[in-house]
């Protein structure tokens, strides 16, 4: 099953959303550090990087003004429709 990478970054808890899907993994890890560098002076952005695969999607990172995390919450995301 082929795997596509998501870049989300939401800005705020219900704000606008925007992202970025790329088929190879280090070119959404690349958009997902430029990201952090673009919009880290807002302190309600939330950026993460998303393994997507037969319609689910699992994040790897998330970063939010107090830190990355690896492997964060949920695990395990509703496909969007």
């Amino acid at each position: 099953m082929e795997s596509t990478y998501l870049v989300r970054l939401a800005f705020g808890a219900r704000g606008p959303a925007v992202e970025g899907e790329w088929s190879a993994s280090g070119t959404a890890q690349d958009r997902h550090a430029e990201w952090i560098g673009l919009h880290s002076a807002n302190p309600a952005a939330v950026i993460r990087l998303i393994a997507k695969s037969g319609g689910r999607e699992r994040v790897d990172r998330t970063w939010t003004a107090l830190g990355e995390t690896v492997g964060a919450w949920p695990t395990v995301l509703e496909t969007r429709a």
